[in-house]
């Protein structure tokens, strides 16, 4: 019962949440370093990444499913806790902020996390599945890396690249990751406990170079290839 009562607590809901957001911006900082290698024209780079995610078998599964379940969890606790401040009816989230130092970080960003959050969960999915589980060895996207048979994973990301509704739409979902993240990276250390404003003002720097350098990281590769750059 004792359990139960602080699973269901605003205050370990919100580490919960912090902590799920921080483990997923990891993962995104990853995922980045990994796609910069698009921008070797030639594939070879990206394709042997690609072919050593793909050797690791089910620690890739392990990894994708235990992704997904952080990004789910992430979206339900946000969505519990938004309820219960709805139902609270009390002072409000920015008002809370504001009493304990600081001015008030309500913006666009902070108003719409509920709506960002959605959409990049929903492309995470849809994302995973199309590159994933799009045409590979049998459909001619075949490669040589050592001498073993591969899937040419770089010439189906470069062809879907140069396809312009496929482009706009990233491009948007890029921006949302930018505007999710300037106020989740601040708001996951505030939920820890980082309230004073000698740290508060710096974490909120830092979101908001964070979110730029990620989301303009993302958005700059399609937008290279598509205008012909890689070729």
């Amino acid at each position: 019962m004792r359990t139960q009562k602080i699973i269901s607590s605003s205050v370990f809901q919100k580490y919960l949440m912090a902590a799920s957001g921080l483990g997923l911006v990891g993962f995104v900082i990853t995922h980045l370093l990994g796609n910069l290698l698009l921008y070797r024209s030639e594939g070879t780079a990206f394709n042997n990444y690609a072919h050593g995610l793909e050797g690791l078998g089910g620690l890739l599964y392990a990894a994708e499913f235990g992704l997904l379940g952080i990004a789910i969890l992430h979206v339900i606790v946000a969505l519990t806790l938004t309820l219960k401040k709805r139902r609270a009816r009390s002072t409000g989230y920015s008002s809370v902020l504001r009493s304990k130092g600081g001015k008030s970080k309500s913006n666009l960003s902070s108003r719409y996390m509920a709506v960002s959050g959605s959409i990049l969960l929903i492309f995470i999915v849809l994302h995973v599945i199309h590159f994933k589980y799009g045409p590979g060895i049998a459909e001619g996207y075949s490669v040589d890396i050592k001498g073993e048979t591969a899937r040419d994973l770089h010439r189906y990301v470069v062809e879907e690249f140069q396809k312009p509704l496929y482009v706009g739409l990233y491009a948007g979902v890029m921006v949302f990751l930018g505007f999710h993240l300037r106020h989740g990276f601040w708001s996951a250390f505030q939920s820890l406990g980082t309230n004073s404003p000698k740290y508060s003002k710096p974490i909120y720097a830092l979101g908001v170079a964070l979110a730029l350098l990620l989301s303009t990281g993302f958005l700059c590769i399609p937008l290279w290839i598509y205008f012909g750059a890689s070729r």
